[in-house]
């Protein structure tokens, strides 16, 4: 069940998400402001897989 919260929860947001909507709301704010919240985005998601599939196992 705990494995299933994450995915859930990235998928429902993924879908709320336009990405036309959000492409707009990037360059309004600015190229590098942009670039900034994609690469923290990325990060994120990056860290949440290695979370839910990586992770340290004892």
């Amino acid at each position: 069940m705990k494995k299933l919260v994450v995915p859930s929860l990235l998928l429902f947001t993924i879908t709320l998400l336009s990405s036309c909507e959000l492409v707009e709301g990037i360059f309004k704010a600015g190229v590098w402001t942009g670039i900034i919240v994609v690469v923290l985005i990325i990060a994120l998601v990056i860290w949440l897989l290695g979370k839910v599939f990586g992770g340290r196992r004892n």
